[in-house]
Parts: C-alpha cells; structure tokens; sequence
C-alpha cells in the first residue's frame, strides 16, 4: 500500500508522526505541505474519504488562521469555500495529512495511527 505523508519539517507533531512511521517499519512518500500543497481538489478527496468535518482540516493554531480570521468564517462558509481557503497556503492546513488512497488520518494521534497504519 502506497502511503503519502503531508508534511511541514519544522513541525513537531509531524516530527513525531514521522518517527511513528518510521519505528513501525511504514514507507511513505513524503510531500512537504508548503511547499508543494495539494490542491483543491486533492483537499476534497482527502475530506470525502476521512470522514470528518472540514473544519478538522484547518490548523486552527497556526498564526495565519488568526491572521485571516478564519474562527468565524470557518463557521459560516460553504464547503467550496472553505476548500479555496485550503488550497491557497499549505501553512492553513492541519499536519500531518497520512493517507494510501483509500484511509485519511489528520493530525498525530498514536491511537489512531496504530488502528489506521498497522
């Protein structure tokens, strides 16, 4: 199973999600989150597979999501919307981002890892 990993170095947690991987054997393809972010319509298959609200996608601690004031945009825009405001800075979107294609973890949770990933 091919793994891609979103991820952004300077990231703690995406460090830690990193070293998950790399304990329990799991190769990956990494992709650096700024970098080379996905698109709006990559944002919108990994929503659509995870199974979570879009809201879940924002990295709502990031300086930029304060800067634009996106706590209460987030609330009232439409799904379109709040996937243009993704795909235009890859620093708005919650990292790690782990997926083969088919499951689509966010965030670092060791929990979920392991019930995803092994």
């Amino acid at each position: 199973m091919a793994i891609t990993f979103y991820w952004y170095p300077k990231c703690g947690t995406c460090r830690k999600a990193k070293k998950w991987l790399d304990e329990h054997g799991i190769s990956y393809e990494e992709v650096h989150l700024v970098e080379s972010p996905p698109t709006k319509e990559e944002l919108k298959e990994l929503y659509e597979k995870s199974g979570l609200e879009l809201k879940k996608f924002f990295n709502t601690s990031g300086q930029k999501y304060r800067e634009l004031g996106l706590k209460d945009k987030v609330k009232t825009a439409s799904e379109e919307e709040l996937l243009d405001i993704l795909a235009s800075d890859g620093m708005l979107v919650k990292r790690p981002i782990v997926t083969d294609g088919e499951k689509v973890t966010v965030g670092f949770n060791e929990e979920t890892f392991e019930n995803t990933w092994l």
